[in-house]
């Protein structure tokens, strides 16, 4: 009888090893090793045997999916449309962050108005979540609930119940008896994703898998983890404030980078139909270091207020601090603007921050934090009924965006009149919307004598 071999294989680029190795030589990440049992090789010829056939691309019928309706249209929206059968989703986030009340809530949701639902937790008894349950108002007697860890059981319970949408709360816990490991490990997560993945395909049932998170946001466990299921989201927030977002990062099925809206409330996770109202409420308007940017998440426009102080500073060398905005940006808006627009900026304590909890990465954001700045330096403020959006090069001059029809369309709902965008988006084609005054502007400096004159 042939021996077993066993071989190391690095999760992030693939490379192999016979013996384990803390740092891959390839890629150079640290602790990317798993081991994979070989076969021997009279077994891996006869495991080679093509078994499928090639067609041609005519030849293959189109298959279109009925979604599964959800009436919760925030979480629908990042999905695509709908719960896909036979999808498998991984919810990411940090702990606290709400991913068990988001999936309760949308379980809850298919058990009332399509049918059973299966919600199978490793972390905590039925007792716990029924509690949550009925603080989420939840009383459907389609919403099946059980403590389980063993992957083979848990298929089991599926074939009893036989539900519309499964979920696992968390892949971290779940375990196979095969796979010679603790739960959580690297194989023991591989493992079990794949054997869910299987089920998943094979019966058609949805799968949501909650996935724990690493100290630096991403999600626990071998990196191959986030290309075997269908769609990966993440929940995100600040633990200060009650505004979540839920982001696609990946998504099979539907367009990536859509984000959905939520607010942590006593009753749960509630949707919020107009975010760029939400974010906006509070706002103070006439007051000098504040801005109102239009951005883009996924295909949503969103605007919201970008805060900026600028102080004299007690220390030798001044600080940026950014929140909500990356903090090597603002290093380079604050260069920008010391050097050509002539905002000295060289003894001054330079703060920005994003209402909401909100965080902003796309570039377009960079002419309102620049305004901001400028606004909170010279102590006169940016018109209450103007919003900014723009791109800034090193050079000063104001770079073009996309979607600016959707942008405009935005400010106009929340009673915006004007919006300063760049010069050269007047080049296109893009057809603008009405009763909007757009004010173009070549460079910072200009867009600075425009706003605060």
């Amino acid at each position: 009888m042939a021996k077993t071999k066993t071989e190391y294989v690095c999760q992030e680029c693939g490379y192999r090893s016979v013996k384990h190795m803390g740092r891959c030589p390839n890629c150079g990440e640290w602790n990317t090793f798993i081991e994979e049992l070989l076969a021997p090789a009279n077994e891996r010829a006869a495991s080679t045997i093509a078994v499928t056939r090639p067609r041609r691309l005519s030849e293959i019928d189109e298959e279109p999916w009925d979604r599964i309706p959800l009436p919760m249209e925030e979480f629908s929206r990042v999905l695509g449309g709908g719960i896909v059968p036979g999808s498998i989703v991984l919810i990411g986030g940090a702990p606290g962050i709400g991913k068990s009340t988001l999936l309760l809530s949308v379980t809850g949701m298919i058990a009332e108005h399509v049918g059973p639902t299966l919600y199978v937790s490793g972390e905590e008894s039925v007792q716990q979540i029924k509690m949550r349950a009925e603080r989420l108002g939840i009383t459907s007697e389609n919403l099946y609930l059980v403590t389980e860890t063993n992957v083979d059981i848990i298929v089991e319970h599926v074939r009893q119940v036989q539900p519309y949408v499964l979920v696992i709360d968390s892949i971290q816990t779940t375990y196979l008896d095969g796979v010679q490991s603790a739960p959580g490990n690297v194989s023991q997560v591989k493992a079990c994703a794949t054997a869910f993945q299987r089920l998943a395909k094979e019966t058609g049932l949805p799968i949501f898998l909650v996935g724990h998170v690493t100290k630096e946001g991403t999600i626990a466990g071998p990196r191959v983890l986030e290309h075997i299921v269908d769609t990966v989201l993440y929940l995100e927030g600040d633990s200060y404030h009650t505004f979540r977002l839920l982001r696609g990062v990946k998504n099979r099925f539907g367009p990536t980078s859509e984000v959905g809206v939520f607010e942590m409330r006593g009753e749960g996770m509630v949707e919020v139909t107009n975010p760029s109202e939400a974010f906006l409420a509070e706002r103070m308007v006439n007051a000098p270091g504040s801005s109102i940017v239009v951005t883009m998440e996924g295909t949503r426009p969103l605007l919201a207020e970008v805060q900026a102080l600028a102080t004299p500073t007690s220390f030798a060398n001044p600080r940026r601090t950014a929140n909500g905005v990356d903090g090597n940006r603002l290093l380079l808006l604050s260069a920008v603007l010391t050097r050509r627009a002539g905002v000295r900026l060289a003894e001054q304590d330079v703060f920005a921050n994003v209402i909401g909890g909100l965080r902003i990465d796309e570039p377009a954001a960079d002419l309102a934090i620049a305004l901001a700045i400028a606004s909170s330096v010279h102590d006169r403020p940016v018109p209450a009924d103007m919003a900014v959006v723009g791109e800034i090069g090193l050079s000063g001059e104001l770079r073009s965006v996309g979607q600016l029809a959707a942008r405009m369309n935005e400010a106009r709902k929340l009673g915006f009149r004007r919006v300063m965008i760049p010069k050269m988006v007047r080049r296109h084609s893009e057809p603008m919307p009405e009763g909007i005054d757009l004010i173009a502007v070549r460079s910072i400096d200009e867009a600075i004598d425009r706003a605060l004159r």
